[in-house]
């Protein structure tokens, strides 16, 4: 079997369609065609486009101008790095002919389909309309610099300030995070938009300019609903709510009798995050399996190369907080659902085959585990008081996900290497919800295992009111013979996305570096604390503020090791950062090591970058030996 399931030719980089009304719809723009496709001899025809079933692996895309008239030839190839059969895609030009000079057309949609649209219409305006809850209304979700933006090819970008340290050159910093393909019809989450990749290439050379790139995730969904010119599959963060909860199901499962839609080829979004391991770089999100995809080391073009099951040994899901340790090169992660095992751990080797489940029964109720930790030799697992409970839509008349008060929040320690879950410990650690892990490490001969997280103290906030949540970031120190926890605050200030020197995974180390909420989710700017002052009051060294009106997302560390001089805080802070009052954007360099974490390089961004969620710096090398 294939462990990669590679998207369809990339025939749309072509502008979204928009509409012109949030709730009823409106006429849009038509999306681009279905690329036609010759069968060869031996091969099936493909899928029909409404099922959306990946069949083709194109080579870098075409300009928009040309990409609607090339035919689309399919082959099958071995890649000899991981002996996976992919797809891949050759093109014969057609005519040139400018896109301006074509008619737009909105794809008819079937009878099937113009029920289901007219059902989701009755739902969104009589049972639920947006306008009731404010944090799903997508004239809120979706305004100032949370609006969608179309793709953008590869740019060059001036240097404004400063030079871009050598330890950059020639690597790329790729931010992920929800970008909706169509403005949706009800309501919306922050968490619902489709990925957009937003890559910067950083020169070799000095004399060279910056390349940024914005293009969409083309996961399963992706497709489907550029196929159909209109959202197609269901909102799972917004849309899932009491009544019309179970009513907005009911048009989901009629999609699905009527091939509109196959639950089968994934529903994710991969809006979350990136990885890179075994030759390959991934976008993540935790409702299906990573996507593929590859930035171009000489032009800087993104693509999407598919869905990938590893040989059919990955199945539903995977957390899009993987770790990478990084003295092995091991990737350890998990998934988890609403169904027993609730949690399933499982790593991948240096060259990215994946080994067994390891399922994990222990956990008592599903709960919303986003990320984990792990040390030299154990796997940190929290049970949280967001917990999913289905029911609750149909008996209670609320939602699927929120939160449970009366739940005591645990912490499982595992080892890393366990073959099943007979040394699991779960340690009681009331009133700490961690959505996000910073480090864990372990001291005193590994009798005692230290975690650094930042703490969610309105945890009822997290989905609804983001703006009102407030995380303390805290050290945790677990006793492993004793069975002790205690807890020390780091930092008053409202601190999350912390990140180290990605060396320091899993070991002891001294320094993180954090977005300050202001408030959450936009980021007004980066806090450095020195963990080494725990217990000794703010352990915060270091602090940037970006300005009035100016916000930025989760920062990024890059270790110098060019010109370093091997110190754990030796390198540089990056991130976007977009000033609300101009409109401008900008890629900032930080130095990590100053006490005011001064900017020593910004790029001028030729187009608005929106607020997202993680990123990573993806080196040279790693570009340069990319898997096909």
């Amino acid at each position: 079997m294939s462990d990669l399931y590679p998207a369809k030719a990339n025939a749309a980089h072509a502008p979204r369609s928009r509409r012109l009304s949030y709730i009823s719809p409106a006429a849009s723009s038509a999306a681009a065609p279905n690329p036609s496709y010759r069968r060869r001899k031996g091969t099936s025809p493909p899928p029909p486009s409404t099922a959306a079933t990946a069949t083709a692996l194109t080579s870098p895309p075409k300009p928009v101008e040309q990409q609607e008239t090339e035919e689309h030839l399919v082959d099958t190839s071995t890649n000899n790095a991981t002996g996976t059969r992919v797809a891949t895609a050759r093109t014969s030009r057609a005519t040139d002919a400018p896109r301006s000079s074509r008619p737009r057309r909105r794809p008819t949609a079937s009878l099937q389909a113009a029920f289901c649209n007219a059902l989701e219409e009755a739902i969104n305006t009589f049972v639920d309309p947006p306008v009731l809850r404010p944090s799903v209304d997508p004239r809120h979700v979706l305004s100032a610099n949370f609006a969608p933006v179309d793709e953008l090819p590869p740019t060059p970008c001036p240097v404004v300030r400063g030079v871009i340290p050598r330890c950059l050159a020639g690597g790329a910093y790729i931010r992920n995070g929800p970008n909706p393909q169509h403005l949706p019809r009800g309501p919306h989450h922050l968490f619902d938009g489709d990925g957009m990749l937003h890559s910067l290439l950083l020169p070799t050379a000095p004399d060279s300019d910056p390349v940024l790139c914005s293009r969409y995730v083309q996961t399963y969904k992706y497709i489907v609903e550029r196929n159909a010119g209109e959202p197609v599959l269901p909102n799972v963060f917004s849309g899932f709510h009491g009544l019309a909860g179970m009513a907005r199901g009911a048009v989901t499962a009629a999609r699905v009798l009527t091939g509109q839609m196959n639950p089968m080829e994934g529903v994710g979004l991969a809006n979350t995050s990136l990885a890179v391991f075994g030759g390959r770089l991934y976008a993540l999100g935790e409702s299906d399996l990573p996507y593929a995809v590859r930035v171009d080391p000489a032009t800087g073009e993104v693509t999407t190369l598919g869905r990938c099951d590893f040989g059919g040994r990955l199945s539903m899901g995977m957390t899009a907080h993987p770790k990478k340790d990084p003295i092995t090169g091991e990737l350890f992660a998990f998934r988890y659902g609403p169904m027993p095992p609730f949690v399933t751990y499982f790593r991948f080797d240096p060259a990215g085959n994946k080994g067994a489940d390891v399922p994990i029964f222990s956990v008592k109720q599903p709960s919303f585990l986003h990320d984990f930790a792990v040390t030299e030799h154990y796997a940190i697992f929290p049970e949280i008081q967001i917990v999913m409970n289905p029911m609750g839509m149909v008996v209670g008349g609320g939602s699927p996900v929120g939160a449970d008060p009366g739940m005591v929040p645990r912490l499982g320690v595992i080892p890393k290497y366990a073959a099943d879950e007979s040394e699991m410990r779960w340690f009681e650690v009331p009133g700490f919800n961690m959505m996000h892990s910073v480090n864990a490490w372990e001291e005193a001969g590994g009798e005692e295992i230290v975690m650094v997280a930042p703490n969610i103290l309105s945890i009822e906030h997290t989905l609804e009111r983001m703006e009102l949540i407030h995380a303390s970031v805290e050290l945790v120190r677990i006793n492993l013979r004793t069975g002790n926890v205690t807890r020390t605050p780091l930092a008053a200030a409202n601190l999350d996305f912390g990140v180290i020197n990605p060396g320091c995974l899993g070991r002891r180390n001294r320094y993180g570096y954090f977005g300050v909420g202001d408030p959450m989710p936009k980021i007004g700017g980066v806090a450095k604390l020195d963990f080494d002052r725990a217990g000794h009051g703010d352990c915060t060294v270091a602090r940037r503020d970006f300005g009035p009106g100016c916000f930025a997302g989760e920062p990024f560390f890059v270790p110098d090791d060019v010109e370093g001089n091997g110190d754990e805080d030796d390198g540089y802070v990056v991130c976007y950062v977009h000033d609300e009052g101009t409109g401008d954007n900008r890629f900032v360099v930080m130095d990590a090591q100053s006490p005011e974490l001064d900017i020593v390089a910004e790029v001028q961004l030729p187009s608005r970058v929106p607020y997202g969620f993680h990123g990573l710096f993806v080196t040279k090398a790693e570009l340069r030996s990319q898997h096909q």
